[in-house]
């Protein structure tokens, strides 16, 4: 059955993971790129001439590896007391008691759900062919959101026949993608009715189109990306929009009089792969599942630094202590095969490392042969011979006659499988996920209210997950870096541990030679926390410059948070930290699944990079920041009692004003997950009225229009 498959590309279009910056609407930010910082003369050096211009200085970055590493470890940690739990299990009953656990908290990750309204579906047309006919089907999964969708009906059955609801993966033309096409086929030929669905984004379903009906943020992960993260604000998951798709799909097939309905299965690749795993830990009516080319373990895909779209990463999976494999477990001990690739992105290592947790499982269970695994030779897709793994293990669990190659295939035009008239429910302006996100937003606006005071503080705590602070920071003094012409003469330079493995780099500017500990002596002290580059700014950001002259008697120090500055990650090369799947994702996208959002780790650093001035003798601070670095810089100002005085340049309005901009630019490693239920940047501004807060040029949901 393993046969030898030609070397192939993805079949089902991935979006290359170098996709333009643009392609996200990501590009509009002024310092996109750290290679790419505006290349202004600084002010304490322009008289010096074009030629020593901050152009000819690389931003420097002595800490690449730091959060890879960091998020490395957090992840392997996960893994570890995963491991134990699933080796204290010895019997039947704790097998059993692992599942509804299991069961429990895939619905803390992905509930609550909304409440199931009517499908409203309808048919828009028949095609007919030898052995099936194909109807082309639209059902609304949310009130006015439809779905599109294609049923596989064969003819000449008798009685009521098994089901299938086929998930797609990336493909730009969802279901009729030759992949989709392929097995939705294949099934139908051997007596399955099979539904398979265009994904959110993709297919007949984009988000924001052109007046030619093309997509403005580009079909597939773009559109997931792009509307998915700005989800994240209302405290929603796109992962389980995804998901509740095919729930309501099952509802549908169930309805069918053709089906039986405790005889439905799932398939799906690649994304139609994870939305199979999720949809085998979501939903309990499932017979029989078949998910190919995704299943692997959280902790492979990030040592292999792979960056995986919005939908593939639940908010507090890991928090939980759940892998891949915990979504098959939730649906034991009905049977699952594990399909991967050899040559596969997804690591198959991670696959196989599933498949024996599972067998573990399932033979605790007493239904070991009801978990599968099937590797082919070839690269990433749902080839033909992967197809007829899934095949076998259907019609054994459906008793059909074993298949042993696949019947002959036609595919179809896209135009002859589309259910709508042009190709693009667009065409009918139904609501837009956008629009809902829209919806949710102005609804908490008036919800909340307006908090303040310990309230306020406690909801600030909360959100961002800060962990306690104790104690003086450790740090240490790193070699001087030589001339990098900032408004003072010297610099030294401190590594400040703001938790394990962790540092915030501090520059202390001084007009004599520093090359040991600061010493505050009681003086006040300005601290500004970069946009991109402390390094880079200090040339070219005149409002430092400005401050300086302003407070001669203030010591001076700069902030770069983790991931910014010294310590921006190099995964992908210096051109792709801002790219949709780049580092800056890989590490916030963690950080959510982490339960520990990225934004609450840069303010955690900002807050111990305080609490390590206020030990070296500066008992008031200053708090100036720039762009993405003013959002970790309001929140520690509000919790931080030492913080006296606030300046902010380009400060986000508000979180509102980016959940409800159908164009936004701020990247996800600012965003707070859930922030909107609680709390916006406003209310922040508001307590810190009191200390002297100053906003200087703000920025909207464009950062760089302001």
């Amino acid at each position: 059955m393993n046969k030898t498959n030609t070397p192939h590309l993805p079949s089902d279009n991935l979006i290359s993971r170098r996709t333009l910056i643009q392609r996200a609407g990501l590009g509009a930010l002024g310092l996109a790129l750290p290679s790419a910082l505006p290349a202004a003369a600084p002010a304490a050096s322009k008289k010096k001439g074009a030629a020593e211009s901050s152009a000819a200085l690389e931003p420097l970055n002595r800490f690449p590896r730091m959060v890879q590493e960091y998020v490395v470890e957090r992840v392997r940690q996960v893994e570890r007391d995963a491991e134990k739990r699933r080796a204290a299990l010895r019997s039947k009953s704790d097998a059993e008691a692992y599942v509804r656990d299991v069961r429990t908290k895939i619905q803390q990750s992905f509930g609550p759900w909304p409440e199931k309204t009517p499908l409203n579906a309808r048919v828009t047309g028949v095609v007919e062919r030898d052995t099936y006919k194909i109807e082309k089907v639209i059902f609304d999964s949310r009130p006015g959101f439809p779905v599109t969708a294609n049923l596989y009906l064969p003819k000449g059955r008798a009685g009521r026949l098994p089901g299938v609801v086929g998930t797609c993966g990336h493909s730009n033309n969802g279901k009729a993608g030759e992949t989709y096409q392929s097995f939705a086929q294949g099934l139908a030929r051997q007596g399955y009715v099979t539904l398979i669905f265009d994904p959110i984004g993709q297919g007949e379903r984009f988000q924001s189109v052109t007046d030619q009906l093309k997509s403005r943020k580009g079909a597939g992960v773009s559109e997931h990306l792009y509307f998915g993260n700005q989800q994240f604000l209302v405290g929603e998951f796109f992962g389980s929009w995804r998901a509740w798709d095919g729930m309501r799909a099952l509802d549908y097939l169930i309805a069918r009089p053709e089906v039986d309905p405790a005889l439905i299965g799932v398939t799906g690749n690649s994304g139609g792969g994870t939305m199979t795993t999720w949809l085998c830990g979501v939903e309990p009516r499932w017979a029989m599942a078949a998910p190919s080319c995704f299943v692997t373990t959280f902790r492979r895909n990030v040592e292999n630094e792979l960056s995986a779209d919005t939908e593939q990463c639940p908010p507090r999976v890991l928090a939980l202590g759940l892998d891949h494999s915990d979504f098959i477990a939730a649906l034991a001990p009905k049977p699952v095969i594990l399909l991967g690739k050899e040559k596969d992105f997804f690591d198959a290592r991670g696959l196989e490392e599933a498949h024996q947790r599972l067998v573990r499982l399932y033979r605790l269970l007493q239904a070991e042969k009801n978990i599968g695994l099937f590797i082919g030779a070839g690269y990433h897709g749902y080839t033909q011979d992967n197809r007829e793994a899934m095949y076998q293990w259907f019609n054994r669990a459906a008793r059909l006659p074993e298949v042993r190659s696949e019947p002959a295939l036609t595919m179809e035009k896209d135009e002859t499988l589309w259910c709508t008239p042009r190709g693009q429910v667009a065409d009918s302006q139904p609501r837009t996920l956008f629009s809902f996100t829209r919806e949710m937003s102005l609804a908490l606006r008036k919800k909340r209210g307006q908090p303040g005071g310990e309230k306020l503080r406690k909801a600030l705590v909360d959100t961002l997950k800060l962990p306690p602070r104790a104690g003086v920071p450790d740090y240490r003094i790193l070699r001087s870096a030589g001339s990098r012409r900032y408004p003072k003469k010297q610099a030294a330079t401190y590594a400040v541990e703001t938790e394990p493995g962790i540092f915030a780099i501090v520059y202390a500017l001084t007009d004599e030679p520093l090359m040991s500990r600061p010493v505050g002596a009681n003086r006040r002290a300005l601290l500004y926390v970069s946009h991109q580059s402390a390094d880079a700014e200090l040339r070219d950001e005149p409002l430092i410059a400005d401050l300086i002259r302003a407070e001669p008697q203030s010591a001076v120090y700069t902030c770069d948070v983790r991931g910014i500055g010294e310590s921006q990650p190099d995964i992908g090369g210096p051109k792709s930290f801002l790219t949709p799947y780049g580092s800056d994702y890989l590490h916030a996208i963690h950080g959510l699944m982490l339960d520990y959002p990225y934004v609450g780790q840069k303010t955690h650093d900002v807050l111990r990079a305080i609490d390590w001035l206020k030990a070296a003798g500066h008992p008031e601070i200053h708090l100036v920041a720039k762009g993405w670095g003013a959002i970790p810089a309001t929140f520690a100002a509000v919790l931080a009692e030492a913080v006296v005085q606030v300046t902010l340049k380009h400060a986000l309005t508000d979180y509102g004003d980016v959940a409800e901009a159908e164009e936004y630019d701020w990247p996800l490693s600012y965003l707070a997950p859930g922030v909107l239920k609680v709390f916006d940047l406003s209310d922040c501004y508001r307590a810190l009225a009191g200390k002297k807060l100053r906003q200087v040029e703000p920025w909207g949901a464009l950062a760089a229009k302001g």
